[in-house]
């Protein structure tokens, strides 16, 4: 125990009075001289019974024993006991145990004080929180504290650290406060380890401020602070920004002579990185080096997290870097936040690079961020990165979920590769993992953009088997697969469904019925709808704009198209440049090409900024019109603009130069396209190749044909058709099977516009015979049609005019 400078101003408000009556003073004021010496006989006797070694329970169930026993004459034999405090703490219990005896207070702290006297923490700790049970106040629990501290003469003051610790323990930090300042009054001084327990206790409960005023008080008091203090005063300091006098306290730390290490360090490091002083924070771990120490993992990692919060991404790698370089592994938490701030900086493989490397020790990001990295190698086509990290995932944990599987894929059902998204789906189920409806989103989706609508139903009915309730993202993939389809009439079958069921239908919805409409000219039906979508308070956006738009511009009337652009800009809607191909495309079709030149030039003299399709859509308006000097003109102001000139703009200018016969400036242009690197397509060969066989050049014809085989540019189906038909009008007709045979071979399957061109044939050289078995097999294949049929009566009717002339 250790003496204090005089007693000073209460800190916490309390003016506590220590009961004065003497300890195990007479039962009541009416005792006499008689009864004291009763009493003193009775101790005696209970003394001898404790310390013998016979049944207690016998000797104590004595009548006069049992009725004369007062917790008086516990305490008096507790006190006599001291020497055995084991023997003490044993007869203590008995007397609960076997009578329930109702021990005073004073019993208690007797025991503990020589329990801990003893050594004996743990049973004195027990006693006490029993003893805490009893809500006494702490001025009642130190008092008897103290009396029986000073009146049985205990050597050891660690019985008052232990009811302060006790106090912390159960979350009285405010009455293990009492209980110190109580102690400061009577010149009783905690242990430093007591006083660093109730600074933390009041950290806890995050009383910063008294945590400050409780400090100053024990720095008053001469205690010398350690470690653990110094750590709680600045985190509490950090708490209240007071970061001064944070930094002068790490300074009096550092001149106090305790044993430092890298803890006070790190919390004001992240106090700092909280307030996003990182400077400051880089600062104080830059000084580490000065008092011996170094930094840490939670040093370096408390560094990177601040850095992510004020996004500076960069900085951060680089301190994560510094810490692998030590050896150190980063947290869970650091990796994460890192991670997701690379990845949103759209610096993907950087992240997945870190993740990578940390990943060989064993630490991955959390599932959210793992998540996050693999959407995005995903979506920059980065599979085998993504399929890794994923690999790491089953190993290592976090284990993946039906997020993580649902985003391979919706991947690849959007990329078409149906099969693998399945793989996927089935290895989800190996798992243990349900799909969810956004897998099953996914996958109807997929089926739907391939026009594979069987199997997306197929998966619709899946679906709502294992109880997953369809969305109206479920109902709006499907409507606008069967509306792209062209099978209108099941688009407007689910959709009728899905409003039954209560779903409301929403602007995807919408867009894509009207869209479906306006596809098959059916513009005055999907111009209802729309008005019905409005009515019901779905507002129409940019693409269900230039849907309508677009249907309007492609059935020729372009001045209703131009009402609607007017009306999405007065709703605050932005064109882009789909409306406007579709109003340039429009007025070309009308034959208004000088006003869509004028249309688009405007355009530009707002500074809007077209791409290659609008421009593109304008080449093809004058080359349509056959004014090439104008198309010319076009494609320079595109290369003037940096716009890029590509094969869709090249094919339609060349379209525009063979309607020309301009064999001259066709060379001129095949050969800027080699100078650019750019190849002609099958598009563009088929165009060339169709221009001069329909002139009777049939060698310029194959000359191109052999140009393409050379060039590694496979034929397709048109292709074959239109040499196949150049040969059979030029009477060609067995090199005209060579090449239909030859279309067998590579897979090139001929339809129904190949045959009809060896029919049309055999109907014009009159050989009727050979014409109708053609056509009857065109009929088992389901290739006949109108077309096919009208060849086949048109031929008929020439023989019969031909028959009706010779016989005249």
């Amino acid at each position: 125990m250790k003496n204090l400078a005089p007693s000073r101003k209460p800190i916490f408000g309390l003016c506590f009075r220590v009961p004065s009556r003497p300890f195990c003073s007479a039962a009541s004021a009416g005792s006499g001289d008689g009864d004291d010496d009763g009493d003193s006989l009775f101790v005696a006797t209970l003394a001898s019974i404790v310390r013998r070694k016979k049944s207690w329970r016998d000797a104590l169930d004595n009548p006069f024993i049992a009725s004369s026993l007062t917790p008086r004459h516990v305490e008096r034999v507790l006190v006599g006991t001291l020497d055995d405090c084991r023997l003490a703490l044993r007869f203590f219990n008995f007397l609960g145990l076997h009578g329930g005896f109702v021990h005073s207070t004073a019993s208690f702290c007797i025991l503990v004080h020589a329990l801990v006297q003893g050594n004996l923490f743990w049973p004195a700790s027990s006693l006490l929180q029993t003893l805490l049970l009893r809500e006494l106040s702490p001025r009642e629990v130190f008092g008897e504290f103290l009396k029986c501290y000073e009146e049985c003469g205990f050597a050891s003051s660690l019985g008052f650290d232990l009811l302060i610790q006790s106090y912390v323990q159960k979350g009285r930090v405010f009455d293990a406060c009492a209980v110190f300042e109580l102690m400061a009054e009577h010149k009783l001084l905690p242990e430093t380890r007591t006083l660093s327990a109730l600074l933390s206790g009041l950290v806890k409960v995050r009383q910063f401020p008294l945590v400050v005023e409780l400090f100053d008080f024990i720095l008053s008091l001469g205690v010398s602070p350690d470690v653990y203090m110094y750590t709680m005063i600045i985190r509490s300091l950090c708490e209240t920004k007071d970061f001064t006098r944070a930094k002068e306290v790490i300074c009096l730390m550092e001149h106090s002579g305790c044993q430092l290490n890298v803890v006070p360090y790190n919390v004001l490091i992240n106090g700092l990185c909280k307030d996003q002083r990182i400077g400051d924070a880089v600062v104080i771990k830059n000084s580490l080096r000065r008092g011996g120490l170094q930094a840490d993992v939670v040093t370096y990692c408390t560094l990177v997290l601040g850095l992510c919060k004020a996004q500076d991404y960069e900085v951060a790698l680089e301190y994560m870097n510094e810490m692998l370089e030590l050896g150190l592994c980063p947290t869970e938490a650091a990796l994460s936040g890192l991670t997701e701030g690379l990845r949103r900086k759209g610096k993907i493989m950087d992240a997945y690079y870190l993740v990578d490397r940390v990943g060989r020790l064993g630490v991955l990001p959390n599932l959210f961020v793992c998540n996050g990295l693999i959407s995005c190698l995903c979506k920059i086509s980065k599979l085998d990165q993504a399929k890794s990290l994923l690999d790491k995932m089953r190993k290592d944990g976090p284990s993946p979920n039906d997020v993580t599987y649902t985003i391979f894929i919706d991947f690849f059902s959007k990329k078409g590769e149906l099969e693998t998204a399945l793989h996927f789906l089935d290895n989800m189920g190996k798992a243990g993992i349900r799909a969810t409806f956004y897998t099953y989103n996914s996958l109807i989706g997929g089926h739907c953009k391939l026009g594979n609508l069987s199997a997306a139903k197929s998966i619709f009915h899946e679906m709502t088997e294992k109880r997953h309730t369809p969305t109206v993202i479920t109902y709006s993939l499907l409507v606008d697969g069967y509306c792209k389809e062209g099978q209108m009439h099941e688009a407007f079958r689910l959709y009728q469904e899905m409003t039954g069921k209560g779903i409301r239908p929403n602007i995807y919805t919408f867009t894509a019925l009207i869209s479906g409409l306006c596809r098959v000219n059916r513009v005055d039906e999907a111009c209802k709808l729309f008005d019905e979508m409005v009515g019901k308070n779905v507002l129409p956006n940019e693409v269900t704009y230039n849907v309508m738009i677009d249907g309007y511009c492609k059935v020729g009337n372009v001045v209703r198209a131009f009402e609607l652009f007017n009306e999405m800009q007065k709703r605050g809607l932005v064109p882009d440049t789909y409306t406007y191909r579709s109003l340039i495309g429009g007025l070309c079709l009308i034959g208004r090409v000088t006003e869509a030149k004028d249309f688009l030039d405007n355009l530009c003299h707002q500074h809007i900024r077209l791409n290659e399709m609008c421009y593109g859509t304008l080449l093809h308006g004058f080359c349509k019109e056959g004014r090439l000097e104008e198309a010319m003109t076009i494609v320079s102001e595109m290369v003037e603009k940096g716009i890029n000139v590509d094969l869709v703009c090249y094919a339609v200018l060349i379209y525009g130069i063979l309607k020309k016969h301009d064999v001259r400036r066709l060379l001129c242009v095949l050969k800027e396209m080699h100078d650019l690197g750019l190849r002609p397509d099958s598009v563009i060969y088929t165009s060339m190749i169709d221009a001069y066989g329909k002139a009777g050049k049939l060698k310029e014809a194959f000359g191109f044909w052999d140009v393409m085989i050379g060039e590694g540019c496979s034929p397709n189906v048109v292709t074959y058709t239109v040499l196949i038909d150049c040969l059979c009008r030029a009477g060609f007709v067995d090199k005209a099977e060579l090449l239909l045979k030859e279309m067998l071979v590579t897979n090139s399957l001929p339809n129904h516009v190949t045959y009809g061109c060896f029919l049309d044939h055999l109907t014009i050289t009159g050989d009727m015979e050979n014409a109708a078995k053609l056509h009857e097999a065109m009929l088992k294949g389901s290739l006949a049609n109108s077309t096919t049929y009208n060849m086949l009566i048109r031929g008929f009717c020439r023989l019969a005019k031909i028959r009706k002339l010779l016989n005249f």
